[in-house]
C-alpha cells in the first residue's frame, strides 16, 4: 500500500476534529498528506495502538516515520499548516506554542468528549 509522506489519524465522528481536518488546509504548504479515519479499519490505525497512543485521547500525526500524539500533533499542525483564511491564521496563532498547546489540549478533548456524548456517539475504546 502506498502511503502519504504525511497522514493524520484522527476520529472522523467527532465534529471537533472532522471539521478542523477540513479547515486547516495542510495540502496547501505541505502537499500530499492522507487523512484516516480512526473508524475505517486503516492498519495504520492498529499501528498507532500498538505503540501506545490512543486516539481517544487525540489525533496522530505520523511524519517521517515519527508520530505525534494530543497536544504535539496540535502544536506540530499549526506551525505547519497555512496562514491563509481566519481559522489557519488563528490555529497557528494560538498553537504555534507548544506550551499554549499542551495547556489547552484537555479542554479540547474534554468538548470533543463532551460532544460525542451529546451526540449519542461512542468513543473509540482505544
Amino acid at each position: 500500500m502506498s502511503q502519504a509522506a504525511l497522514s493524520l489519524i484522527y476520529d472522523g465522528e467527532c465534529p471537533f476534529c472532522s471539521r478542523y481536518v477540513r479547515l486547516l488546509r495542510l495540502r496547501e504548504t505541505v502537499g500530499e498528506m492522507e487523512l484516516v479515519n480512526a473508524r475505517s479499519g486503516d492498519p495504520r490505525v492498529d499501528e498507532v495502538r500498538q505503540l501506545g497512543y490512543c486516539i481517544d485521547d487525540g489525533m496522530v500525526l505520523i511524519m517521517d516515520k515519527r508520530y505525534y500524539h494530543g497536544d504535539d500533533c496540535l502544536h506540530i499542525l499549526a506551525v505547519m499548516s497555512s496562514q491563509h483564511g481566519w481559522f489557519n491564521r488563528l490555529n497557528y496563532w494560538l498553537f504555534r506554542s507548544a506550551w499554549f498547546a499542551r495547556f489547552a489540549y484537555p479542554v479540547l478533548r474534554a468538548g470533543r468528549n463532551l460532544a460525542l456524548r451529546l451526540l449519542g456517539r461512542s468513543k473509540l475504546g482505544y
